[in-house]
């Protein structure tokens, strides 16, 4: 039951943090924009990241059973974080919180001409969301190990909280700090979980594929 809600938690916690990354870049790409478009782009850049992060999961739930690309997926979640450290130093989560009440108030900010176009906003968008959709899938899969009733709940949550709540979880990322602090240690723990994994996994780990040991089983079931 513990290592349920510990799993559930890590999810959420997770969640929370890397979805404030697309709300930043959503934000500002959206905020250059005449106030007409804004509301346009926004919702385009939430589909967009929604529908990436279903096609990722798809494809993650299948690569990370490939032997070697656990450990390839570690690295990845290890930038990841040394991404999300540097985010935090410099402040963005007040960035993103600023840019998404810019572009969501359409007396605020650029209230001209458009800038850019509106198909230039969702380029933009849509080359971020790549990435960070990739983050967010990544760091779920690693956490749900094969269950799918986690991915799923992660990639939902993950989803509504981008779509109804990206405004509200910066302002709460920019008052209480130690939430970004503490998501960061989540994620660390979960990439060295997953590191582990991926070097001495007998199925799937680097170590057992390049014979530099026998491997043994580390999935969830194999406790």
């Amino acid at each position: 039951m513990m290592d349920l809600i510990w799993d559930y938690g890590r999810i959420v916690i997770a969640d929370l943090i890397l979805s404030g990354d697309n709300a930043l870049i959503i934000g500002m790409a959206a905020a250059g924009l005449a106030p007409e478009l804004r509301k346009k782009a926004i919702l385009f850049g939430m589909v967009i990241a929604a529908v990436l992060r279903i096609v990722f999961a798809v494809v993650a739930t299948k690569l990370l059973g490939v032997q070697g690309l656990l450990f390839v997926g570690a690295l990845l979640l290890f930038w990841v974080c040394w991404r999300l450290y540097t985010e935090i130093r410099e402040g963005q989560d007040e960035e993103a919180q600023h840019a998404m009440e810019m572009a969501e108030n359409p007396e605020a900010g650029y209230t001209g001409a458009p800038r850019k176009t509106l198909y230039a906003a969702l380029v933009s968008i849509t080359i971020a969301d790549v990435s960070m959709s990739l983050d967010n899938v990544l760091a779920v899969a690693a956490i749900a190990d094969g269950d799918t009733t986690k991915l799923v709940f992660g990639l939902g949550l993950a989803i509504v909280l981008m779509a109804f709540a990206a405004t509200l979880i910066m302002k709460i990322l920019t008052k209480y700090p130690w939430i970004s602090w503490l998501g960061l240690i989540v994620l660390v723990y979960v990439a060295c979980e997953m590191f582990y994994r991926g070097v001495v996994d007998i199925d799937t780990g680097v170590g057992p594929m390049l014979g530099l040991m026998e491997g043994w089983p580390t999935g969830k079931g194999s406790h």
